[in-house]
């Protein structure tokens, strides 16, 4: 019989949240196979038209998260395509409020229509912001 450390047999009797960056994509472009990914992960933040997505994404993305049992989250990130949301924009507290929250509402709005088209339960239970927006959130304590 296997002994484990019970250090070691502590840990293996977690459950561990699996998470990933999904819906990074925009129109016909596609950054990742979220479908194969959605097989693998527990929780899923999603891009929510600031760095990435759009509203097809955005949908596709909760809808698919919804089959497999997976947690949504928001992904907000800057306003900065071209640059994929990785520089800074200089923004004032009241802007930085108002960004995230359009883009978290965009995709509360995106999972309440995944779940009326499939009748299956989806909803936004978490935020990570993206990059340039997460950087700067963990060294400015404005």
């Amino acid at each position: 019989m296997l002994r484990l450390r019970p250090a070691i047999r502590a840990f293996a009797t977690k459950k561990l949240n699996l998470n990933a960056d999904l819906g990074e994509g925009f129109g016909p472009w596609r950054l990742t196979d979220d479908a194969a990914l959605m097989e693998l992960v527990t929780s899923a933040n999603v891009a929510c038209g600031g760095h990435a997505g759009d509203a097809a994404t955005m949908v596709h993305a909760c809808a698919l998260a919804a089959d497999r049992g997976v947690s949504i989250g928001a992904h907000p990130g800057y306003d900065d395509k071209p640059g994929f949301g990785r520089r800074v924009i200089p923004l004032s507290m009241d802007e930085v409020e108002e960004l995230v929250a359009s883009q978290v509402g965009a995709l509360r709005g995106a999972a309440r229509l995944a779940r009326a088209r499939s009748d299956v339960h989806v909803d936004v239970t978490h935020v990570k912001p993206h990059g340039a927006l997460n950087n700067v959130a963990c060294v400015d304590a404005a």
